[in-house]
């Protein structure tokens, strides 16, 4: 035996520490080679063995303060030490042999460390008495009861959890010998809705063969686990359970635990159902759709929400925990108990899907901690056609990603209904204690190929030999019952007749259906349908509220220090909102935050760095200087406004795009009456977030009929910074505009800036909004504005150019190109005379009219759009058509941009500037000579001296 063949490995301490323990009782007592590397390992000295010293110390931590101390045990025998390891080896890596798996076809690996051998424990040892937690037997019995508890139908994964939560976890498990004890009436439950799962099932496969449904065969259990979880979870308090899942058993969900009429599936089935005749509703299948209902449990009504999912097999995550974050503020759930998230996985996707990880990381942060989720893995062993381990995944199991979150992992045996809702109760209950997430991974198979139009025996031969000879877990099931008298002879296939019955029927199958009332705290979203982009409301605020909240926004505690340079902005925030100067883009931006809070709207901004703002300047979390406690150093500003003032949160985000962008969508789809807002730190960084930008953002509507406002700030402009921070990649919002799906905007100004924040949030108008923000303009003094800006006016999606009437050539362009351009044509008025400069604040929806009046001023002009982005990239290729159609008569449509390129940007300082000089003088074309000039001169005055 060599150390590299043992199980045995860095992560494995525990073993080597016990087989050192007996080593030093009896040096005898373990194998020769672990006897030579032992004694080299000492060198001689003479080392007394540690447990003693550790159980003391344990048992000291779990003693109440001043109790009294417990004394370091004497005379401890080796074999009795031996004993201990052994005890430890089954808690630690009992899991690994566990018989957790329904498929024979790899057997269950050999580990030494769970035999007495290991230890060098005699057949007299084995009559010696042992007492350790749940187990005070002869250590033969206990041995055995250790299989029975850690290797029999679960395999629990819990050691790498703090001792509290060891201990918890050990008391329950040990306490029952690794099982729950089910009453009859409990186990005729769960094999009524296994039957349910199963029957639900075969129905679909002999009424539509060979459609695609992405059947549960197999993974039945996973119903009576779900119905057991919604039903527990109710005595527990909760009242809302939200779930997310990819479409594998999504229909048997829907109908099984959701109660969606059979019926209306079958119709659906059938093509005969459409969730909208609007030609502008897409739809999608009927294994991504939603779904919400409300059912009884013990605790009361329970509203049940199944969030729409595409298929992207783990991008859902995310979105069920922004959704439940929502609706615990929405309670004002600080314990976060009374929501509780259910997401399930696929053991293929739960170890691919970088997402996965992502999702875990926020579990425990502040910002988007929803107080753990009971994670359900359908651990079918096989990914599409990937089964082989070498494979699959670098890791032993599929769940490993949870150790990441100090999450525990129960492994069991799909196969044996009982263990699995023994594991649906304690993940309930681990969740409810310790509001962290838990793992259940439900080790089941895959009884067709990955959709029912696939044969899986091309690919997996052996695993489908095996799995053609399995009779079922239902089967399984009611013999098991019949023979325990739980259920009498033959009423296993009475259950099955009864269940084809109701389907036949098509109404509900699901009992406990609460129809008569919604979840009082269900979201009404009838007020933000059938809404149009150009409903106007009005954004002006009153100066002595601007002046009031201004001031109030930037004075911090007695006592609190902010950095001088911070304490600088603020004095001369405070002389802004007194009107004494222009505001510039943070105080315009966070007046916005400020006035829709002080009308009890809700604010949450989160991004990488949002609190100071990645170009240092919102500073809407400020830090004192002088703080000695790290926990206690920040204030918000926004949160001390006024005592009935809405829920504000700014957070400082993970550095993930995709997970964090799709909880903000989540938490929008839950949350109507707030500014949800993510920021990139650079613009070009959401396109770590693309799947949600294109299958939930732009399309969630189409698809799903669901709304959301979600808001992302996307910082943008071309300032020589290089091909990653300079583009927002503006075209592939655009790209995605159809059937007024979003709003695109480029603001050019404090005022617009605070207009547009406002206008999304107080307009019933719930579509995502795209905001091209500046870095560069935001201390940029002509895109201050003074204080009558903010106490009238709104957001105009045109602006027009107030100084040049009747131009000979109207540029028109969007963000801080404008003042830009504004610059060069003012450092040579004579020469740009009659040069118009239009901003184009929206790009989508289109403002049509408001551009077609402004061009209709300048007849006969030529008209340029003009960009900083590559002729490929930018606005150019998908508006110019909506420019063009808005002409006036005589008008003629060119553009300037910089030349086609791959890049986003150049690299160099020097090139960007070559360039964006060369875009800026092809925008204002040649200049009118002197000549021209004094010419218009005498004959406009020949025509005044004319009258």
């Amino acid at each position: 035996m060599t150390l590299p063949q043992t199980i045995m490995s860095g992560g494995n301490a525990a073993f080597i520490e016990g087989l050192y323990e007996a080593y030093l009782a009896d040096p005898q007592s373990v194998d020769a080679e672990w006897r030579v590397y032992f004694d080299q390992l000492r060198g001689g000295v003479t080392e007394t063995a540690h447990s003693p010293v550790q159980r003391a110390f344990y048992e000291l931590g779990t003693q109440r303060r001043g109790a009294v101390t417990v004394p370091v045990p004497q005379g401890v025998s080796g074999a009795a030490q031996a004993a201990g390891a052994l005890i430890t080896a089954f808690r630690v890596y009992g899991h690994i042999s566990a018989h957790t798996n329904p498929l024979k076809m790899r057997g269950l690996p050999v580990v030494p460390e769970l035999t007495p051998e290991y230890y060098g424990l005699s057949a007299a040892d084995l009559n010696e008495t042992v007492r350790d937690g749940a187990f005070n037997a002869p250590l033969r019995d206990v041995i055995t009861q250790l299989h029975e508890t850690y290797c029999g139908s679960i395999g629990f994964e819990f050691n790498y959890l703090p001792s509290n939560e060891r201990a918890w976890f050990q008391e329950r498990v040990e306490a029952g010998r690794g099982r729950g004890n089910y009453s009859a009436e409990e186990r005729r439950r769960l094999m009524v809705k296994l039957n349910a799962a199963e029957g639900l099932e075969l129905y679909l496969k002999n009424r539509y063969p060979g459609v695609k449904r992405f059947g549960l065969e197999g993974g039945e259990s996973f119903i009576p686990l779900v119905d057991r979880i919604i039903q527990q979870a109710g005595k527990h308090g909760v009242k809302e359970t939200v779930l997310g899942m990819a479409h594998r058993g999504r229909l048997n969900m829907l109908v099984n635990i959701f109660g969606k009429k059979p019926s209306a599936l079958f119709d659906e089935f059938d093509g005969k159902k459409k969730i909208s005749d609007n030609p502008d509703v897409a739809g999608d299948v009927k294994y991504h759709m939603g779904y919400s209902s409300d059912v009884r449990t013990p605790g009361g009504p329970m509203h049940l929400a199944l969030a729409f999912n595409p298929s992207h097999l783990e991008i859902v995550s995310p979105v069920v925990h922004g959704s439940v974050r929502a609706r615990q503020d929405r309670r004002g759930d600080a314990e976060r108990k009374t929501v509780l998230p259910i997401t399930i996985h696929g053991d293929a996707a739960v170890s691919g899907q970088g997402v996965v990880m992502e999702t875990l990381n926020l579990s425990r942060l502040r910002g988007f901690s929803t107080g753990g989720a009971v994670r359900i893995v359908i651990n079918n062993q096989v990914g599409f056609t990937i089964s082989d381990p070498r494979d699959t995944r670098s890791s032993r199991y599929c769940t490993d990603v949870a150790k990441i979150a100090n999450a525990p992992v129960l492994h069991v045996n799909g196969d044996d209904p009982e263990a699995v809702a023994y594991c649906g109760d304690l993940a309930l209950e681990y969740r409810q204690t310790f509001g962290k997430d838990v793992f259940i991974d439900l080790i089941c198979f895959r009884r067709n190929g990955h959709n029912e139009g696939d044969e899986p025996r091309m690919t997996q031969p052996i695993m489908y030999r095996e799995i053609d000879q399995h009779p079922g877990t239902r089967a399984l099931y009611a013999k098991s019952l019949e023979a325990a008298g739980v259920l009498a002879a033959g009423e296993g296939d009475a259950l099955v007749n009864h269940f084809r019955d109701l389907l036949d029927a098509g109404n509900e199958v699901v009992e406990e259906m609460e129809n008569l009332e919604q979840s009082k705290l269900a979201v009404d979203w009838s007020e933000y349908l059938h809404t149009n982009w150009k409903d106007e409301v009005s954004t002006a605020v009153p100066q002595a509220k601007l002046t009031e909240l201004g001031l109030g926004l930037n004075e911090v505690p007695e006592g609190f220090v902010v950095h001088r340079t911070v304490q600088r902005v603020l004095n001369t925030r405070k002389a802004m909102a007194r009107g004494e100067q222009p505001l510039d883009w943070g105080m315009g931006e966070m007046l916005a935050y400020a006035t829709l809070l002080d009308e009890g709207y809700g604010v949450r901004l989160v991004g990488q760095d949002s609190g100071r703002g990645t170009f240092v300047h919102r500073h809407a979390v400020l830090h004192d200087q002088n703080a000695e406690d790290p926990m206690r150093e920040e204030y918000l500003g926004l949160a001390h406004l006024g005592e009935h003032q809405g829920r504000v949160e700014v957070i400082d985000s993970t550095l993930s795009e995709e997970a964090v962008m799709a909880f903000e969508y989540g938490y929008s789809t839950s949350e109507p009456k707030a500014l949800i807002a993510w920021e990139g730190q650079f613009g070009d960084f959401a396109n770590g977030a693309q799947a949600v930008i294109d299958q939930f953002l732009s399309a969630g509507e189409s698809k799903w009929q669901r709304l959301s406002g979600l808001t992302l700030l996307l910082p943008h402009g071309y300032e020589g910074a290089g091909p990653e921070h300079s583009s927002a990649r503006l075209e592939r919002y655009l790209q995605l505009c159809a059937q007024k799906n979003m709003q695109v905007v480029v603001p050019s100004s404090a005022a617009q800036m605070f207009h547009l924040l406002r206008r999304q949030v107080l307009r019933p108008y719930r579509k995502p909004l795209i905001v091209m923000t500046p870095k560069s303009l935001l201390r940029n003094k002509q895109a201050m504005n003074p204080l009558s800006d903010f106490t009238d006016g709104r957001f105009c999606e045109v602006i027009g150019d107030d100084t040049v009437e009747k131009a000979r050539r109207v540029v028109i362009s969007s963000g801080k190109l404008h003042w830009e351009l504004v610059e060069a044509r003012n450092a040579d008025a004579e020469g740009y005379a009659g040069t118009a400069l239009v901003r184009l604040e929206q790009l989508y929806p289109f403002p049509a009219a408001a551009l077609s009046a402004e061009l209709a001023k300048h007849p006969g002009a030529q008209v340029v759009w003009a960009q900083e982005e590559p002729e490929n990239q930018g606005a150019w290729l998908m508006i110019w058509e909506d420019l063009e159609a808005n002409l006036a008569p005589g008008q003629v449509l060119s553009h300037a941009s910089r030349a086609r390129s791959a890049s986003t940007a150049a690299g160099y300082a020097s090139v960007h500037a070559t360039e964006q000089a060369a875009v800026i003088a092809a925008a204002l074309g040649e200049k009118v000579s002197r000549e021209v000039v004094q010419e218009q001169k005498e004959l406009a005055q020949e025509a005044k001296a004319q009258g």
